[in-house]
This record gives C-alpha cells, structure tokens and sequence, in this order.
C-alpha cells in the first residue's frame, strides 16, 4: 500500500515530533488560525505556529476522532483537553503535489477554548520569540 501524504502528519503527532515539520512543509505553507485573522505564510511561521500548538494540545489527552481524505485534502476533527477545558476543532490540511502541506487551517470551538488557546498560544509565541 503506498503511503498518503497524511500519515505522515499522523506519525508526527502521534511521536510528538516538532523536529519532522521541515520534511512536511512546503516552502510557501500557510497556515489559518482561529484566533489571528491574516493568514501566516511561509514554511518558517507555519512552523512557529504549529511547534506551539504541539506543546499545548499535544498533552496526552489530545486525539483525532474523525477524518476524511480526499485527494490532496484532509480534515481531521479532534477533541483535547487543555488546563480542565474541553477542545473540539478541526484541523483541514492540503498538500501540494509533492504530499507536503501547503495549507494548514485550524478551527476551535467553544468559546472556552478560544479564548485559552489564545493565550496559551501567545504565550509559547512568546517565549520561541525571546
């Protein structure tokens, strides 16, 4: 069976590995927010973003639990938990036709969540910032 360009996001997620996104990411990735309205271009800010929601959500309590694949698109719904919150989103990813990820959108819900994870978020920017 050949490999789809999503198991390779799955096997990042599942070992945690920030040090994968370079290989998965192409140049002129962009990546949406749920909180910051413009959208983040460029393999260097799509990997910012992506290493602080890897230390936030990516707690042990963080799993997919819903996926559709078709074509060069995926969408993935997830739940965690974060600091006793529940967190629903999805995350919808395309590939370019090299299988790397060209666009990363993510969306949260409830309220609650959107507003921790802007400040969670925030704070690791931050600190890979200083």
């Amino acid at each position: 069976m050949t490999q789809r360009p999503i198991d390779a996001w799955h096997r990042l997620v599942e070992e945690h590995d920030v040090s994968g996104l370079d290989a998965i990411l192409a140049d002129d990735a962009v990546f949406h927010s749920p909180i910051v309205h413009t959208p983040q271009k460029g393999k260097g800010l799509v990997r910012l973003y992506l290493t602080a929601a890897f230390q936030v959500l990516f707690n042990g309590k963080f799993h997919y639990v819903r996926e559709v694949v078709t074509g060069d698109d995926a969408v993935l719904e997830f739940e965690a938990e974060v600091d006793g919150i529940h967190v629903n989103g999805v995350d919808m990813i395309r590939f370019d036709r090299d299988g790397r990820i060209s666009d990363f959108k993510v969306m949260l819900r409830p309220l609650k969540a959107i507003q921790l994870m802007h400040r969670r978020m925030a704070e690791m920017m931050q600190k890979a910032g200083s």
